[in-house]
């Protein structure tokens, strides 16, 4: 799952940035006038350029992850592991009503997985090597659930709106920011805006800056949306599986020595540490999932 939400905030962040430059080669500021900004037109064109980002990194989400994590799409099992894991997302996609998806798997010695896609009914879901190797088939159904709940509840598309809302707003206030910058610096015998190439650098800056402050809202969602795939996993293939699962990762948690763990992806695995960063994180902490559907 954190590859999935690390995937989509970097590349979303990436294509906004792009799309911002390339706009300001041109001088495309419909909102810069000789009387300062105009915010209705300011406000509309972060929109169109907020959800563009958004959607276009929900459109090739499903290609990165392939790309990105060397995901080996099954196509004709050969291992017996293969062949059940073929065989469970099948069942899994039939009880949820959804298309079945492309099945892959990853090499990496940490127990993840991931879903990701624009279409409930063309999405992708690949699991670790190391998933593979540390879990049984129950703990393993429970996983499988939970990232099937999250492609059938259509988390992907929820979280690109979430998204295209949060970018409109980052790229209004980082214009707006970079308008007063421009103002306070500029000289008293200067009259209007100073547009340009120093405008637009300062903008893209507080967009950066502003970006990764918004990244705390879509990351609150994220964690929200964790407990309601587990729900979903608890529905369908039960809420023991689900429970065990949670507490395999737990113990798996536990036994690796703190200095080993990927500092990197820390605070956005699907076995997620408390930290200090938690407001960064896409997952809430283990005790409080297994809390959470042990009460449910």
């Amino acid at each position: 799952m954190f590859k999935r939400i690390v995937l989509f905030l970097a590349t979303n962040l990436a294509i906004l940035v792009v799309i911002s430059f390339i706009l300001s080669l041109f001088n495309i500021g419909p909102y810069l006038t000789q009387y300062g900004l105009n915010y209705q037109a300011l406000l509309i064109y972060a929109g169109i350029i907020g959800f563009t980002g958004a959607f276009i990194s929900l459109f090739i989400s499903k290609w990165m992850a392939i790309h990105a994590f060397n995901v080996q799409i099954i196509d004709k099992p050969k291992t017996e592991a293969e062949f059940w894991l073929m065989k469970e997302i099948r069942n899994l996609s039939q009880k949820r009503n959804i298309g079945m998806p492309d099945v892959g798997i990853y090499d990496s010695p940490e127990p993840n997985a991931f879903a990701t896609g624009w279409n409930k009914n063309k999405a992708l879901v690949a699991v670790s090597s190391g998933l593979l190797n540390t879990m049984n088939e129950e703990e393993l159904q429970g996983v499988l659930g939970h990232e099937l709940a999250h492609v059938a509840n259509g988390d992907m598309v929820t979280l690109t709106l979430i998204q295209g809302v949060v970018n409109t707003f980052v790229i209004f206030f980082a214009r707006v920011a970079a308008f007063l910058v421009m103002q306070f610096f500029r000289r008293d015998d200067e009259e209007g805006v100073q547009g340009g190439f120093v405008y637009y650098s300062v903008a893209l800056i507080f967009e950066l800056l502003f970006g990764i402050l918004a990244s705390l809202i879509v990351m609150w969602f994220s964690r929200y949306r964790e407990f309601r795939a587990d729900r979903g996993s608890a529905e369908y293939v039960g809420r023991d599986k689900m429970i065990k699962a949670l507490y395999r990762l737990q113990e798996l948690e536990d036994k690796t020595p703190r200095d080993e763990r990927a500092p990197a992806f820390n605070t956005m695995k699907i076995s997620d540490k408390e930290s200090w960063l938690a407001l960064f994180s896409s997952h809430p902490p283990l005790k409080k999932r297994i809390e959470a559907l042990q009460q449910y």
